[in-house]
């Protein structure tokens, strides 16, 4: 309904002031201040003879002068333009008017009166330049349209540039570890490749759409902390929960698991013993609050690559694209710590 509404809503402003300048007209006819008052056919009449004639004047401008001045831009031009058939449509109307309703018997002395000429010269006038507001009311509103259609296409090449950067991430690093387990002839290889073959599903099908269900998100970071797991040498305590109904609950794919790859990044490594990762997801009510920590590997240990942040940019710009103003970040980044805290409002 709303969007029948937003496509015609030049249409139903034009509506709406035709009825209520026919309701005002009729009503002035109908029950004047003084004098006698009207029968209800007569005022119909006369009412319809009036509304007619002010949307021919008023249409032949909107449609026909009007274009061309926005064309042209030439107001003089327009002036003299619309001046000759102005004239002519008043003129003609106030003869037809003194001839269907007074006969031209001179009975009813105001329409022979210049006031009356006067009236309906300024009257007119109004009503031209008042509809002819709508012109530009429709011209702005499309000029807004089409500004909104060019920011969402944007907004969504944007989101897609970065979906694109985001893959490869993951392919990169997975990959890596595949090639990794390969090379130590690991018996776990063919499981990584049956948990790589469902990211994979998951990272080129289902991200595709704006939103997937958070189970799915949920399945696929699992699989991913099972990779990084097959790939270190000794257990380390990466604790991983997931509290909450997520039936039903849909959120925008690969926002979690960036700040997830972050810890693996930056927090544990085959020669760092202190490891730890700790990961929740929490839903209460419309509100879904994601925490991650990890403890920090020395400096020596994090390559050039690592300390790029890249991964942490593009979620950032994914928030503020897919969750303007229903979103809180929260980052504390310690001596021995690093912890980040998302809360969604999924409304």
């Amino acid at each position: 309904m709303q969007t029948l509404i937003k496509r015609h809503r030049i249409l139903l402003l034009h509506l709406s002031f035709w009825c209520v300048y026919f309701s005002f007209f009729f009503y002035q006819i109908r029950f004047p201040i003084r004098g006698q008052e009207v029968s209800f056919l007569d005022a119909f009449k006369n009412t319809s003879f009036e509304v007619v004639f002010m949307m021919v004047v008023v249409y032949l401008n909107y449609l026909f002068f009007l274009p061309r001045f926005l064309n042209h831009k030439s107001l003089i031009r327009y002036i003299l333009e619309f001046s000759i058939p102005f004239a002519v449509l008043v003129r003609a109307f106030i003869l037809l008017k003194r001839y269907l309703i007074d006969g031209n018997t001179q009975k009813i002395c105001y329409f022979y009166e210049d006031k009356f000429t006067v009236n309906v010269v300024l009257s007119t006038l109004f009503i031209v330049i008042f509809v002819g507001m709508l012109k530009f009311a429709e011209g702005w509103f499309e000029l807004e349209a089409k500004k909104k259609e060019i920011e969402n296409e944007r907004l969504t090449s944007e989101l897609r540039f970065l979906k694109a950067q985001i893959n490869p991430h993951f392919l990169f690093n997975t990959l890596n570890n595949l090639y990794y387990l390969a090379f130590t002839n690991s018996p776990n290889t063919t499981e990584v490749i049956a948990k790589l073959s469902q990211m994979m599903r998951y990272m080129i099908y289902d991200s595709n759409h704006a939103k997937v269900p958070l189970i799915k998100e949920i399945e696929y970071m699992k699989n991913y902390i099972s990779l990084e797991k097959l790939r270190l040498n000794e257990p380390i305590p990466i604790n991983f929960e997931v509290n909450g109904n997520t039936n039903g609950v849909l959120i925008v794919p690969l926002i979690f698991i960036s700040f997830l790859e972050n810890a693996f990044k930056h927090g544990v490594s085959n020669n760092f013993s202190g490891a730890w990762i700790t990961a929740d997801i929490v839903l209460e009510g419309t509100a879904c609050i994601y925490t991650v920590a990890n403890s920090k590997l020395p400096q020596n240990l994090i390559s050039q690559e690592e300390q790029s942040g890249i991964g942490l940019k593009n979620v950032k710009r994914r928030l503020e694209l897919s969750y303007p103003d229903n979103f809180e970040l929260e980052i504390e980044d310690k001596a021995d710590e690093y912890r980040v805290r998302l809360k969604l409002n999924l409304v």
